[in-house]
């Protein structure tokens, strides 16, 4: 039986792909910050599915949490064939606003952990010639939307790369960049949802099936929906300076597209 590692397992899109890897009977690996949390979700989808689901602290804003994370996906009596990157968050403001306290922090889960945990799982994956990787990203990397659309904008750029030199390894790469989702990603960051079009929300898992779907096709980005797919095809004929001023306006209203 194959294993995946998931971080931020315990809400939105991460406890999707929970659900959904536990239904197709891989075991897990559960990372997140919440033991409680982590432990009760581990006993549902062991009792739901029968699959084995590990439990694994940890905060990936500080090295010693990174650090842990990299030895369990390093550790060749316990193979990982999966590792999904989807720990993640948005601090609410416009650039100089937020604190760079904050700023360091989130550059730190959304770009150096996940640039160490994908080097720890597909160094063991290349050895094995075989396995994935998805680091979630969003829309927003593809939109000027300051710190946090930076961020994205690394990972995307990152996993394309990364799946570049490893292609013919049987190791696969993609960068998974979702829209708004139904999570608790904005309330968490006290962000404000209620101007959001309806249509503009995407389920967590339809969007994870279709990642899954884009993966298994060898894609390195997945834009898991119809929609936005056309609003960021009509994103590249704007105008630049009209789009940083539209993207700026409904970052600070809305926050991180995640």
């Amino acid at each position: 039986m194959t294993t995946a590692l998931i971080t931020g397992s315990t809400a939105g899109i991460g406890a999707a792909f929970a659900r959904r890897l536990a239904a197709d009977g891989r075991d897990l690996v559960l990372v997140a910050r919440d033991t409680e949390r982590l432990n009760q979700q581990a006993t549902e989808l062991h009792d739901r599915h029968g699959i084995e689901a590990e439990v694994l602290t940890a905060d990936l804003a500080t090295d010693e949490g990174i650090a842990s994370v990299e030895a369990r996906l390093s550790d060749p009596k316990r193979p990982v064939d999966l590792l999904v990157n989807n720990a993640g968050f948005g601090n609410k403001g416009a650039y100089l606003d937020v604190p760079m306290v904050d700023e360091l922090k989130m550059l730190k889960v959304h770009c150096e952990a996940v640039l160490r945990l994908t080097s720890a799982a597909t160094a063991a994956m290349r050895e094995r010639g075989r396995g994935g990787v998805i680091n979630v990203a969003s829309v927003a990397a593809f939109l000027p939307r300051g710190t946090y659309g930076a961020s994205k904008a690394w990972v995307v750029q990152f996993t394309q790369g990364a799946a570049k030199d490893l292609a013919g390894s049987g190791v696969r790469l993609m960068a998974l960049c979702p829209g708004f989702v139904r999570t608790e990603f904005h309330e968490r960051a006290g962000m404000g949802t209620d101007n959001i079009p309806n249509w503009m929300w995407l389920d967590a898992d339809k969007l994870v099936a279709e990642a899954l779907s884009d993966m298994a096709r060898g894609k390195s980005v997945s834009i898991p929906d119809p929609r936005y797919k056309v609003l960021l095809g009509a994103a590249k004929v704007i105008p630049r300076n009209l789009l940083g001023g539209i993207s700026s306006r409904t970052g600070r209203k809305y926050g991180p597209t995640r």
